[in-house]
């Protein structure tokens, strides 16, 4: 009888060290990788089934265990019971935990699936893209493998790349894309279409499940936020003629998506930072992820939410109190980083010394008054007209009701015309913002003021 129980017992441990030895094989031999806490549930499953491998025993077997092993096997039985029970738990909360994480998953991946369609589908009825369509192996080979990186987009960074014929090209990787995909909808749908010496060129693009990528011509001299402020431009200042060239050339750039498309493209986000410059200076109108595409004959759109960067949006943007939205946005955002231009700092700086320089655009409407505009850099007349219908072509522009600011043929006219057939601008409704630095809402406050 006795050799009978002890075959039995042996069987039993046999059969519980085989399913040991499977389960570690199978956790360690599956391709899916398990954090930290599958590993420590699996330890607690085994050492639940080294409890039952007593408890699993008939009753006289297990007695029998008992007064052959004494108090020590008590123990044993007591920690193995005490064990199974946290296994239990623990692989309940495991299971929970797994279905609740499936569940994310399957509404994330359905967001993601959604987005691909949409893209895809824009890139299918959106007819023959004049740009070329690279793999995601591509772009990884022609920016060495993200090598060299220029900096910080709007949605992701962007990186210094060659085409095959040597061909230096900027590859912006969206990683900060939006859920929808509209961001590289709105970049490849206006910039494709275009053809202008002051947009920048579109050479191609990636689309790649969740890997997103868009190629463009390279500009040596990087972005005009580095020669604007005098805290960054130390070595970097340019000259008032050259400053004028800018200011032109970005008005002609944003008349051409205003009138000179097929149809009209609003970009919504001018400012120093997405203002790039060539090797001569030839400013390009880049980063159109918050561009709107409509008809010529939509003098007004409709916006479910502001967009833009605080300090450069019109105040309709923020409300509709102040009237509709329109191209005259972009005429408002275009006059902000003008005036930066010209004073070579942010329209809002809470470190000047006085509180009428806070604000520029006020010191700067006071200083005309006085006919004493106080800017560094002015060489001579010459330098003092360029200066001055900078000056007041942008007060037009920031003008706080849309109908009172010119268009961009007529921001152009300004600039190349005669500053003496230049009326003063009505003065702005300004206020200077209190001394503390603002938040992000004062500062979209402070905007409105203007």
């Amino acid at each position: 009888m006795h050799i009978l129980m002890d075959f039995f017992f042996w069987r039993i441990h046999r059969k519980l060290l085989h399913l040991h030895e499977r389960l570690f094989f199978f956790f360690r031999s599956c391709a899916v990788p398990y954090s930290f806490a599958d590993r420590f549930i699996l330890l607690v499953f085994l050492v639940w089934i080294s409890g039952l491998e007593y408890k699993l025993l008939p009753r006289e077997i297990y007695t029998r265990c008992v007064k052959r092993k004494g108090r020590k096997f008590k123990v044993q039985v007591a920690i193995a019971a005490a064990f199974t029970g946290i296994g239990v738990l623990m692989i309940m909360l495991f299971c929970f935990l797994r279905k609740f994480s499936s569940n994310g998953l399957t509404f994330s991946r359905k967001n993601q699936n959604s987005a691909h369609r949409s893209i895809e589908a824009f890139l299918r009825n959106y007819g023959p893209v004049q740009v070329r369509r690279y793999s995601y192996l591509e772009v990884k080979k022609m920016t060495n493998s993200f090598k060299e990186s220029l900096g910080q987009g709007g949605f992701g960074s962007v990186y210094r790349g060659k085409l095959h014929d040597g061909c230096l090209v900027a590859v912006k990787v969206l990683n900060k894309s939006k859920a929808n995909g509209e961001d590289f909808i709105n970049e490849v749908a206006t910039i494709s279409r275009t053809s202008h010496v002051n947009i920048v060129t579109l050479l191609g693009f990636c689309f790649e499940g969740a890997k997103k990528a868009l190629i463009y011509e390279f500009m040596p001299n990087g972005s005009l936020e580095k020669f604007v402020f005098d805290e960054i431009a130390t070595e970097n200042q340019l000259d008032w003629e050259t400053y004028y060239q800018i200011s032109l050339g970005i008005a002609r750039g944003l008349e051409y998506l205003h009138r000179g498309c097929n149809t009209r493209i609003l970009h919504f986000d001018i400012k120093p930072h997405n203002i790039l410059l060539d090797a001569d200076f030839v400013p390009k109108i880049s980063d159109f992820g918050l561009a709107k595409i409509c008809t010529r004959k939509d003098s007004l759109i409709s916006m479910l939410c502001p967009r833009g960067t605080v300090g450069y949006i019109a105040p309709e943007v923020f409300s509709r109190n102040f009237g509709g939205v329109s191209h005259k946005s972009d005429v408002y955002s275009y006059g902000m980083m003008v005036l930066e231009m010209v004073g070579g700092r942010k329209n809002i700086n809470v470190r000047a010394d006085n509180t009428s320089e806070i604000y520029f655009p006020q010191w700067i409407y006071k200083r005309l008054e006085v006919e004493q505009l106080g800017l560094k850099r002015i060489m001579n007349e010459d330098d003092c007209v360029k200066v001055r219908k900078m000056i007041f072509m942008s007060l037009w522009c920031i003008q706080t009701a849309p109908s009172d600011r010119p268009a961009m043929s007529r921001v152009i006219e300004m600039l190349e015309g005669s500053l003496y057939s230049l009326q003063v601008p009505p003065k702005p409704f300004l206020s200077s913002p209190p001394r503390s630095p603002p938040s992000e809402s004062s500062r979209a406050i402070i905007s409105l003021q203007v």
